[in-house]
């Protein structure tokens, strides 16, 4: 049975969505940095930290992670940043 929805693996990276973690002081410098993007087919690809193995584990009720997903954490002011940037539909 397919999925309603799956991740194009062939869409390219649109723009930021708020501002970098350099700018929200999440981060020193470098490339190991959280991040929010639009996705050139509309779709948002999020770079966090994988607390999948810890997190992952005390789930609320009818939250279930896929053996292909990984639960991301990113800081709480960087999703408040982006808000701006979100389209209200």
């Amino acid at each position: 049975m397919s999925r309603p929805w799956e991740a194009d693996p062939e869409t390219t990276f649109k723009k930021r969505l708020g501002k970098s973690a350099l700018e929200l002081g999440a981060t020193n410098s470098g490339p190991e940095c959280p991040d929010i993007w639009e996705l050139e087919n509309g779709d948002i690809a999020v770079i966090g930290r994988d607390l999948t193995a810890s997190l992952g584990t005390r789930l609320p009720d009818g939250v279930s992670i896929s053996r292909d997903e990984r639960l991301v954490v990113i800081p709480r002011s960087m999703l408040i940043a982006a808000k701006p940037d979100i389209p209200r539909v």
